[in-house]
């Protein structure tokens, strides 16, 4: 994992002066890294029945397409909403200033499926929670949240583990 954590480029005070922004860019575009990550992600899945992958926008969808890709199973994209052309189902989730939503299509995802959730990281686990709630109420059940990086002083992974959900994760970085 430390070719991984390694490959992970740290903006310091980006997008705001405080925040250590962990850029996933550079290792998509190291061939052995981003192999590497998508070898870890899908290891503890390997084997288990899973019917689709369900990639939160926008890195989400990058690591959750080579993710069911590696499993030979369909993806859904998390979107926000407003992004995708047919009928949807949406759920709100808070943010530190407001109210933000995410959508799948309808007919994404039928009841009794198995998804497995996939992004780049996890910080504060809203969105992830909210694409948890919203792929339940679409009747799947979500068999676990994989994400490359986690900060675990943020609380995102205790927040979704509370789902019930199993959290599986790359690498950490303390702080924001």
């Amino acid at each position: 994992m430390n070719h991984i954590k390694q490959a992970i480029r740290t903006i310091p005070d980006y997008p705001k002066p405080g925040i250590q922004f962990r850029d996933v860019t550079t290792l998509l575009g190291d061939a052995g890294a981003f192999r590497a990550a998508v070898d870890a992600l899908v290891y503890p899945f390997a084997g288990r029945k899973i019917d689709k992958v369900a990639g939160i926008e926008a890195r989400g969808f990058i690591l959750g397409g080579a993710v069911a890709h590696q499993l030979s199973v369909g993806f859904i994209p998390v979107r926000k909403k407003g992004k995708l052309p047919h009928d949807t189902l949406s759920q709100s989730y808070e943010l530190e200033y407001g109210v933000d939503e995410v959508e799948i299509h309808a007919d994404a995802v039928s009841p009794g499926e198995t998804v497995l959730i996939v992004d780049d990281l996890i910080a504060t686990g809203g969105t992830a929670e909210a694409a948890i709630k919203l792929l339940r109420a679409a009747g799947a059940e979500v068999i676990g949240a994989s994400f490359l990086v986690d900060l675990p002083d943020l609380g995102g992974a205790r927040r979704v583990a509370a789902t019930g959900v199993p959290v599986t994760r790359l690498v950490e970085f303390e702080g924001e």
